[in-house]
């Protein structure tokens, strides 16, 4: 064993003379401890509402969606389009056409909210079902349209999707309106019944989903859509799709994946991440540079030692590492000791939820959990790094008074 990380080893659980050494160091590898396990913690739950954000959005946000660059809306018949829908590798091809409307429900209440109209192969995505509160995901019975609210419209409005007498007032302006001493006649008003109430987070628990047959005697638009949206088999490679078919559809379209869909989003959701990982790591140093301070102290307590080991034979460099070494133990024992407690937490949370957000209007009711293999080693490198430089620090110092030592004693 290398002498000077055998004698780092003997200081570090030896006795101090002064006791405050002892505290000092505690409380440099308590901190280093706490700041592991706090990394380790929040990037995991940070990497478990992107996982949660995936999983949900993806039963609105396909894996990819054809929107026109200009104008709100784009003819789809055409000769690419055709072909794209009879693509083998595709498991469902929307066609949808929204637009902003006022949604009123019984004698007062009022809502603007978004209306989309969607194909039947919307129906193909399994896990619909998953999203509802009351009621189903039915679009269509006995030939009669029916809509799915969100949550956020349901609040508004309280609507009672089993009251068979109130249907939704759906109301959107007319296109050739012209003026009127009757502010109503300018808009096109449709009936329809709510069949089910999904949840899935605020940015869609505003919308109503209803076919797209409906959406087009509500906007008298017989044949143009907003957007089609794509969803593909297990195993393609969406990142070639998407080229290929930006290659085809030429400049009038844009193509987006669902992090272009939620970009907004995805980089809130990055910042934050980051942010709170450099307010950790500020906390790290502090209580790393800690070690400056036991170490220093280490020095003074054990003067003795070094003249002896100077006498000995035993060179600056020697003496550098038993207090370099000593250092990046202490660091290296609470990071990977609080590494592990923050996996076991981790692993805990995932299993059983017992942190709950306490928020019911969430689609979810714990805080979600995905462990990365690359955040131990960021943490496990962020700590290295901060410790070599603090305890390069400590050992450049434990030898600045070597000679002063050696002639008092």
């Amino acid at each position: 064993m290398n002498t000077s990380i055998y004698i780092a080893k003997r200081y570090l659980f030896s006795r101090k003379k002064v006791h405050a050494i002892n505290i000092i160091s505690g409380v440099s590898m308590l901190g280093v401890f706490i700041g592991s396990a706090a990394l380790v913690i929040i990037l995991s739950v940070f990497n478990g509402f992107e996982k949660v954000i995936l999983s949900l959005y993806s039963n609105f946000t396909p894996e990819l969606r054809i929107e026109p660059k200009q104008g709100k809306t784009f003819d789809p018949n055409t000769p690419y389009f055709n072909a794209l829908h009879r693509d083998p590798k595709l498991f469902s091809y929307t066609e949808m056409l929204e637009e902003k409307a006022l949604i009123r429900y019984g004698p007062t209440g009022e809502f603007i909210g978004t209306v989309r109209g969607v194909s039947d192969e919307f129906l193909k995505n399994d896990q619909l079902d998953s999203t509802i509160e009351r009621g189903s995901f039915t679009l269509k019975n006995q030939g009669r349209p029916m809509a799915v609210i969100g949550a956020t419209v349901q609040g508004k409005l309280s609507i009672n999707i089993h009251d068979q007498l109130s249907p939704l007032q759906i109301y959107s302006p007319r296109r050739n309106a012209s003026g009127s001493a009757d502010p109503l006649s300018e808009f096109e008003v449709k009936y329809i019944y709510p069949s089910g109430i999904f949840n899935i987070q605020q940015d869609f628990n505003g919308l109503i989903i209803t076919p797209i047959d409906f959406m087009r005697d509500l906007l008298n638009e017989p044949k143009n859509i907003s957007a089609i949206d794509l969803n593909y088999k297990k195993g393609t490679d969406l990142k070639a799709v998407q080229l290929d078919i930006e290659d085809k559809v030429g400049s009038m379209y844009t193509i987006k994946n669902r992090y272009e869909q939620n970009a907004d989003l995805y980089k809130t959701l990055n910042y934050e991440r980051w942010f709170i990982f450099m307010i950790l790591t500020f906390v790290l140093i502090i209580a790393i540079f800690n070690i400056i301070g036991s170490l220093t102290m280490l020095v003074i307590d054990k003067q003795k030692d070094i003249a002896i080991l100077t006498s000995l034979g035993a060179d600056k460099q020697l003496i550098q590492g038993i207090f370099f070494f000593e250092g990046m133990m202490i660091s290296f024992i609470g990071c990977v000791a609080g590494i592990i407690v923050g996996l076991i937490f981790c692993i805990f949370q995932e299993q059983f939820g017992f942190i709950k957000f306490g928020d019911n209007l969430t689609a979810i009711d714990a805080y979600p959990i995905a462990l990365k293999f690359t955040d131990f080693i960021l943490v496990f490198l962020t700590v290295t790094i901060i410790a070599t430089i603090a305890s390069g620090i400590s050992a450049r110092l434990s030898i600045k008074r070597l000679d002063e030592i050696k002639q008092e004693l």
